[in-house]
């Protein structure tokens, strides 16, 4: 009994690009890719069907992108939001510690 082979949805979408190409029969890609001549057409027809998700995934991505350099804006500036309080609450602190020669608790 022969074990499942897998493929990777490269090689599958290498031979349906192929087989919609029709630059070669379906016999001709069966046998040089070693594949029944349904599972190929399977593969087209699959291919062909969802072909229309690549144009819906390309919107999404635009958009995280620009979302991506929004908040890379905003860490900087609470980054120096942070910065500017952290130096100010020093000097505030150092101040009350010389005037009144102690720490405060």
């Amino acid at each position: 009994m022969k074990s499942k082979r897998k493929f990777t949805s490269s090689f599958k979408s290498k031979v349906a690009i192929e087989a919609i190409k029709e630059q070669s029969s379906l016999s001709e890609l069966s046998s040089r890719y070693e594949l029944e001549a349904s599972q190929i057409s399977n593969w087209k027809k699959e291919f062909l069907e969802k072909s229309s998700i690549v144009f819906d995934l390309a919107t999404p991505q635009k958009t995280t992108e620009k979302e991506t350099k929004k908040l890379y804006e905003q860490i900087g500036r609470l980054n120096m939001q942070v910065e500017f309080l952290k130096k100010s609450c020093r000097k505030t602190f150092n101040k009350y510690t010389s005037k009144h020669g102690r720490k405060r608790n």
